[in-house]
């Protein structure tokens, strides 16, 4: 089942803390991601389009794949950093 999916990445949990409350306070995820993201998705939002199992790092696919859409999840840890994750629907 294929989940459309966005996220934000960064370098340390204290700034995905700081991004999250961001957000549960109104704040743009889009825009955070632009401003914030060093993922090359930031230039689209933090958009990472249709996704598929197994297609992301084994942290992010196991909460795109098992967490409540429209949420964001995280800070989630990777070798590439810290990541908070919308999962938009899955299909």
């Amino acid at each position: 089942m294929p989940a459309i999916v966005r996220h934000i990445l960064v370098k340390t949990r204290e700034q995905a803390e700081q991004l999250k409350a961001q957000l549960a306070n109104g704040a743009d995820f889009a825009k955070l991601a632009k401003q914030h993201s060093t993922c090359n998705s930031a230039k689209k939002g933090g958009e990472l389009g249709e996704v598929k199992k197994g297609q992301l790092v084994k942290p992010i696919d196991s909460v795109v794949f098992s967490k409540a859409e429209k949420v964001v999840h995280g800070p989630i840890k990777s070798q590439f950093g810290f990541h908070l994750v919308e999962i938009k629907f899955r299909f």
